[in-house]
């Protein structure tokens, strides 16, 4: 009996031990799934979500949450090769900046050349670096660097008139971001095929200017025109995103050099509320666009004589080579005629924002720094509208602005035989730019507008559309929905466009009476977005009134043809 009690009791014991030992087992399986969970989500935390867990005070102070690691220790090292780094760096520097300081050569100049260069003795600070995580097969480094130099640059500058000047480039201080792709990642040691620089960030260069023997202000206006010349070549040649590219391993890098990759068109329509810089009358607004800051490629608007609210409606076309990292610059100046033009503001829009083949209507805010921006003052506003096409695309979108858009095959002859027979007549000028004339029928539906602003002394209005088609000069106009802030009308009106890229809708609202009329705002729109979307409804906001919205329903129907410019 004992014997048997005693099996019993060794078993109840064996499974309770066995039991036990499982439900250890599975809470630290379970303990250690969650600490893996865990582990796994702190490595997946960014420094915002550290900041969001843990106040300042929990972090030691050797933490430091910054874009950019200290560099001492390259520092250290770089003083020590600079002599070679010098060597290797004067070479490669003037070679590429020589050929691009003759292309911005004044017409004033015979020649501009470097007789001697040399970045000097002292070597950099790398003051920062980052590592730029943006998706490429190779790896990204940004370096911060601040150089106050002692370089050896002169050059050898030739005038027309016979006149030799050695001009020396003293004093340089230059603070700046450069950007390093190491790509592509490759198997063999160093495991890169190749080194891009670029200078990414250009935040001081000051530098001063010499003549050896001579006087830099025996011509007039040569001091100005040498400085603009060195900027220019530097903005041409180093900055973002043009890029130098040099082989480590061999092979065929052509890929990772500058490229067009698209066309930015740009129609700058209006501006409002633009600050006067004028004591008698207004100012003379007029506009300057880039995407690349340079002499060039910067592109400019007409002047619009003593207005504030100007209208400009004009075109401009700007290559692309990186959308995600560039914009588009706008400023507007004051003309003062044979004087400085004085900046009114300037705005900018970065051109990741835009979907490529979708028109976007913006209005900009103009700001007097686009670096430093603690002047809040109002300056107004600039309306700009933006089109991203990028080249090659495969979706069947057509660009209106390039010359062989919805051209039929009847009108492709046609164009043909002209061409042909021009250049009979005229000499061959193959390279005569053509314009694109897109003609057609915009039907325009006016439906009916909201929250209209009172004109009467009830509160009340009798508001009228009118429609006018700019360039072309046609106007047409609504009937009047008397006592009503909220009308509707579901009218529609056909306008027979001539020049439909270059023709712009102006909307004005009136309040009708007996005495004359009040104006109740007004909104102007471009052709483009309905050259491309065939038919669209919106709402739009009207301007220069407290309040108020108008609907509208527009639809194109094409009849595009061609003529030279």
């Amino acid at each position: 009996m004992a014997f048997l009690f005693g099996i019993v009791i060794g078993i109840a014991f064996g499974l309770a031990l066995i039991i036990a030992f499982v439900k250890s087992e599975n809470s630290r399986s379970k303990r250690r799934c969650e600490l893996a969970t865990t582990v796994a989500a702190y490595a997946r935390m960014s420094v915002e979500d550290s900041r969001k867990i843990f106040t300042p005070d929990q972090y030691p102070s050797w933490v430091v949450f910054s874009k950019y690691q200290k560099l001492k220790w390259l520092n250290s090292h770089l003083e020590k090769i600079w002599p070679y780094v010098n060597e290797a760096a004067s070479e490669l520097i003037k070679m590429n900046v020589e050929p691009v300081l003759e292309s911005y050569r004044p017409v004033i100049l015979a020649s501009l050349k470097f007789s001697r260069f040399t970045l000097g003795t002292v070597a950099p600070q790398c003051i920062g670096i980052s590592i730029i995580e943006d998706g490429s097969e190779g790896i990204t480094i940004e370096l911060q660097v601040q150089w106050d130099g002692n370089p050896s640059i002169i050059l050898d500058i030739k005038t027309y008139l016979g006149v030799a000047l050695p001009v020396q480039v003293k004093n340089i201080g230059f603070t700046g971001v450069f950007r390093l792709i190491l790509g592509p990642l490759v198997d063999e040691l160093p495991c890169f095929g190749a080194v891009c620089v670029s200078l990414r960030h250009k935040k001081k260069l000051d530098f001063t200017l010499k003549v050896i023997g001579g006087d830099l202000t025996a011509i007039p206006g040569i001091s100005d025109a040498i400085e603009g010349t060195i900027r220019d070549a530097i903005e041409d040649s180093l900055m973002w995103p043009v890029r130098k590219v040099i082989p480590i391993l061999p092979g065929d890098y052509s890929d990772l050099e500058l490229k067009p990759v698209g066309l930015l068109e740009v129609k700058l329509i209006q501006a409002k509320g633009l600050t006067n810089k004028d004591l008698i009358g207004k100012s003379d607004p007029y506009a300057t666009l880039y995407v690349r800051p340079l002499r060039d490629k910067t592109q400019k608007s007409k002047t619009i004589n003593n207005d504030l609210n100007p209208v400009w409606n004009e075109h401009f076309q700007f290559v692309v080579e990186d959308p995600l990292t560039q914009h588009l610059v706008v400023k507007i100046y004051d003309d003062e005629g044979l004087q400085s033009s004085e900046l009114i503001g300037c705005a900018r829009v970065s051109l990741n924002e835009l979907e490529p083949c979708k028109v976007k209507n913006v209005w900009l805010e103009l700001v007097k720094d686009l670096e430093v921006q603690r002047d809040q003052k109002y300056r107004g506003q600039v309306n700009l509208e933006l089109l991203y096409c990028p080249n090659g695309m495969k979706n069947g979108f057509l660009n209106p602005f390039v010359k062989d858009y919805s051209m039929t095959a009847l009108e492709k002859i046609f164009e043909s035989e002209a061409e042909a027979k021009e250049a009979t007549e005229n000499g061959a000028d193959t390279d005569k730019r053509k314009e694109v004339i897109v003609r057609g029928v915009l039907s325009v539906t006016v439906i009916s507008a909201d929250d209209l602003a009172p004109t009467d002394l009830m509160g009340k209005a009798d508001p009228y559309v009118v429609l006018t088609l700019k360039k072309a000069g046609i106007k047409n106009k609504t009937r009047v929905v008397t006592d009503n802030l909220n009308p509707v009308w579901n009218q529609t009106f056909d306008f027979v466009v001539e020049d439909g890229l270059h023709d712009m809708l102006i909307i004005e609202v009136w309040d009708h009476d007996t005495f004359g009329k009040d104006y109740m705002g007004r909104c102007i729109l471009t052709l483009t977005r309905v050259l491309l979307e065939g038919e669209y409804k919106e709402t739009f906001v009207l301007d220069g009134t407290k309040s108020g919205k108008i609907n509208l329903h527009l639809r194109w129907t094409p009849q595009p043809i061609f003529r030279d410019t």
